[in-house]
């Protein structure tokens, strides 16, 4: 179901269904978007459960705030913040474990709606494609900045791009003569210009905007961490539930659960006991064709599950 601002919350009832147990709990909503996790969430939970939300994107936490339902009810809270800083974020409420943490990643629908936020090459706009507007660099101020040879790095490396070295070259070309890209209009058609073939339906600029967007907002390194802390955090028998939108994302969760659920040998100290395994895969979901149908953006999407496992953290949910 789409909320006010017309963004559709995809894999909704799978991961809240993954997220919460019998028992009522706290729960983190690491990527609150417009809130529609943090919604179902909070119907599912009684008087007692509490969820903690989290986003850096200033739009989002004003949503929140403009929202009655969310506003007037105690249970909920949410942080202005990057979701990397998770364990920090909770422990500055006073927040020691949790029974779940959600991560929904990439981009919302309104983020890519709006034209000034410069995510998508459908509307022209200033080409910033920063999460949160408060801080860092912008898209096009590292493309006014940076050499062709990282440039071509980061378009190759983010994006999976084949003609990355042609984009980078195009780039400073323009650069060097006066005309540095500044909107996502011009970046889309300088794009065009230099990729010469493209998937049949995939508008030739799609890799390059993702991977300055990844780039800009060093969304794999703060997924990396953000991973780690989850567990951290989580209660024996808490979940960690993740929703990716691309390969590279996907390959960092699934990656990173494997590694978790294996139970570690130090061979230089044959004798030491071996480190237990925190997490245990749960499963892997994807949506199904009704949904799919329904919202075309989550047709990439991948839900993976893990479960604590060990005893590292033994006291309840606390406040």
């Amino acid at each position: 179901m789409p909320d006010v601002s017309g963004h559709v919350t995809v894999l909704l009832n799978e991961a809240v269904d993954a997220l919460v147990g019998p028992l009522d709990g706290c729960y983190v909503d690491a990527t609150f978007g417009r809130g529609g996790h943090s919604r179902a969430l909070l119907e599912r939970l009684s008087p007692a459960g509490r969820v903690v939300a989290i986003d850096r994107d200033p739009a989002a936490v004003a949503s929140a705030a403009a929202d009655p339902a969310l506003a007037g009810d105690a249970r909920f809270a949410i942080e202005h913040t990057a979701f990397s800083a998770l364990a920090a974020t909770l422990a500055a409420r006073g927040i020691t474990s949790v029974d779940g943490v959600l991560l929904d990643l990439g981009v919302s629908s309104p983020q890519i709606d709006d034209p000034e936020r410069g995510f998508s090459f459908r509307f022209d706009g200033p080409l910033d494609m920063r999460m949160d507007t408060t801080r860092g660099e912008s898209a096009a101020e590292f493309l006014a900045r940076a050499d062709e040879r990282h440039i071509a790095e980061v378009i190759r490396d983010y994006g999976e791009e084949r003609f990355a070295v042609q984009v980078a070259k195009a780039l400073v070309a323009r650069r060097e003569s006066g005309r540095p890209v500044r909107t996502t209009a011009e970046l889309s058609e300088l794009v065009a210009g230099a990729v010469r073939t493209r998937e049949a339906g995939q508008n030739p600029a799609t890799r390059t905007f993702q991977a300055l967007r990844i780039f800009v907002n060093a969304e794999l390194e703060e997924l990396e961490q953000a991973l780690s802390a989850a567990v951290g955090v989580l209660v024996p028998g808490g979940r960690l539930v993740v929703i990716s939108f691309h390969s590279l994302e996907d390959r960092i969760v699934k990656t990173f659960i494997a590694r978790e659920s294996k139970t570690v040998v130090d061979r230089r100290a044959p004798f030491a006991a071996e480190a237990p395994h925190r997490l245990r895969s749960v499963g892997r979901v994807k949506p199904d064709i009704t949904e799919t149908l329904a919202n075309p953006r989550s047709r990439s999407a991948v839900m993976r599950v893990a479960e604590r496992t060990d005893v590292g953290i033994s006291s309840a949910a606390s406040a």
